[in-house]
């Protein structure tokens, strides 16, 4: 028959190695979220580019001196009487 303390200890033991493989399977579920977060992020900065890219390839952006922005108000007053 083992002793109490015998006892104790190989409970000590299944307990420590429980909590283990409990706390290693938090871990590649923890490792799983990081990499579907990654992933996601991946997909949003290349959807981004891909926005920015079609935004500076496209003819009717305004964005230089041409623009309406660029001008003096007084020169956009006058192509408002213009008309």
């Amino acid at each position: 028959m083992p002793s109490a303390r015998r006892r104790n200890q190989l409970a000590a033991l299944v307990l420590g190695g429980t909590f283990a493989v409990a706390g290693l399977s938090g871990c590649s579920t923890t490792q799983e979220k990081a990499a579907a977060q990654q992933a996601e992020s991946a997909r949003i900065l290349k959807a981004r580019a891909k926005r920015q890219q079609a935004r500076k390839n496209d003819k009717h952006h305004a964005d230089g001196p041409e623009s309406a922005s660029y001008r003096s108000k007084s020169a956009r007053r006058q192509e408002g009487n213009d008309e």
